[in-house]
């Protein structure tokens, strides 16, 4: 990769138009999808590297830009695309500005360009600094086109063929990904439950290695959990029927989905081992949800009526006795990061929390954290079909009963494998689900404020659980 723009790497470096490109992308990269900083403001936006993948017309380059907005610096890749003549078949949305007669665009849509990816990764090169590299014993397909998976969030996944698929890393952090680690691991142990992980892209960060993208074996026959329990939360919302009587129950998939759970936190303690946590660590975790509660508290005054019995709800957790195992851990779980294939279910995106720091995806946490995600997410598509109606207690009753019957599945899966229940740590699983509840709050006054009332409402159900203060 080059260096900074005074000193480009190579004559056809393109330095000069990165440059002048940078003041665009700060208008632009808030329409993005993927870009996590749209609580704030953009204040600047200064390229730090880029590398030239295609030269000549069209072009193909590949930049890292740091955002800055107001004391907060991140770094974000861009696949910049420039043709001469006008845009290939993008979205709008993908145009970032025209300079010197060349139309620039954000091109992990142009199938035409992005193919490269995959040659140079079935090659095991290394382009203008970045390295392209396929893992042992994998043989790859060349020449196929790709296709960008329009439901992505944080990053951007471009499909192969219906073979591969490569998941870029959107927002950048130093070291190599913790979903690209993990899935190494996995596979190490042979965990049944993961997309084999077959390549990767890798390049420089402060000066230090970091992870670009990562390539895995794609499943073109599975199903979204999300959207398997979309369809039942549906269905049973509209036939009026008890859950147990609905045709696409899905209690036996959530039991199912517990199981699995299980047994790749089983397979991480095989690969990467388990410590007993300390004081310490339970502190820690107190001090973490603290500082977030205080930070979300801050820009959404509907949270604030609920901030002393959180804060009551937290100090619980420095309270517990005996020692709490930690160890890596999937730590963004929920029914879109799963699919269902023929052959039972898929975990992904082992990356960890989109707005978490490097250390704090990086640090062992126990497996109680993946599983309040999960019972989070239940809960979520249960409410989902409630937003933006009419408040209407039937449905709501309804929903909550859709609900409950599913996490209590998927809790009786997991036990059944882990050989002890998650329910039985009340205090600290409903810290840690009252936790995600208010990163969600944070979330949704960000990009959804129409959604609120979703994590809210949670928050306020489980604070009149039994055992809260």
């Amino acid at each position: 990769m080059s260096g900074p723009l005074e000193t480009p790497s190579s004559e056809g470096s393109h330095g000069e138009l990165v440059e002048r490109l940078t003041d665009e992308v700060a208008d632009w990269l808030p329409t993005q999808r993927w870009f996590a900083g749209k609580d704030r403001p953009i204040t600047a936006v200064r390229p730090l590297t880029w590398s030239t993948l295609l030269d000549g017309d069209p072009l193909l380059l590949h930049v890292v830009v740091e955002v800055e907005q107001g004391d907060r610096r991140e770094a974000y890749q861009l696949l910049v695309g420039s043709r001469q003549s006008e845009l290939p078949d993008v979205p709008q949305s993908a145009s970032i500005g025209l300079e010197s007669g060349l139309t620039c665009y954000e091109a992990s849509g142009d199938a035409d360009l992005t193919a490269c990816l995959l040659d140079f990764m079935a090659e095991g090169k290394v382009v203008d600094g970045l390295s392209f590299e396929h893992e042992p014993g994998a043989e790859l397909t060349t020449g196929l086109r790709a296709h960008p998976i329009t439901s992505e969030q944080s990053n951007t996944s471009l499909v192969y063929g219906n073979q591969y698929i490569l998941k870029l890393f959107r927002k950048l952090t130093p070291g190599i990904n913790k979903d690209l680690m993990l899935h190494r691991a996995l596979r190490e142990v042979g965990c049944r439950h993961i997309a084999e992980p077959l390549g990767s892209i890798g390049g420089e960060l402060d000066g230090g290695p970091t992870t670009i993208g990562m390539l895995q074996r794609f499943m073109p026959d599975a199903v979204d959990g999300w959207v398997m329990a979309t369809t039942s939360v549906r269905d049973y919302m509209a036939e009026g029927l008890p859950p147990e009587e609905l045709g696409g129950d899905f209690a036996g998939e959530a039991m199912r989905l517990g199981a699995a759970i299980a047994t790749v936190h089983a397979d991480l303690a095989r690969a990467l081992g388990v410590e007993d946590g300390d004081q310490a660590d339970l502190d820690r975790t107190v001090e973490a949800m603290l500082a977030r509660l205080d930070r979300v508290a801050a820009s959404v005054p509907e949270l604030v009526p609920h901030v002393p019995r959180l804060r009551s709800a937290f100090e619980k957790v420095a309270q517990i006795s005996g020692s709490v195992p930690v160890q890596y851990v999937h730590g963004d779980l929920h029914l879109g990061q799963v699919l269902r294939t023929l052959h039972g279910w898929l975990v992904l995106d082992f990356e960890g929390e989109p707005a978490a720091s490097f250390a704090e995806r990086a640090a062992l946490r126990s497996t109680l954290r993946d599983v309040a995600g999960m019972l989070r997410s239940f809960d979520y598509v249960a409410q989902q079909l409630l937003v933006g109606q009419p408040e209407d207690a039937n449905d709501t009753e309804r929903a909550l009963a859709w609900s409950s019957r599913n996490r209590d599945a998927f809790c009786d899966g997991y036990a059944g494998v882990a050989g002890r229940d998650p329910r039985d740590q009340a205090d600290l699983l409903r810290a840690l689900e009252l936790d995600k509840a208010v990163y969600e709050v944070g979330y949704e006054h960000a990009n959804r404020p129409d959604w609120l009332t979703v994590p809210l409402s949670s928050i306020a159900r489980l604070m009149n659980d039994e055992g809260t203060s």
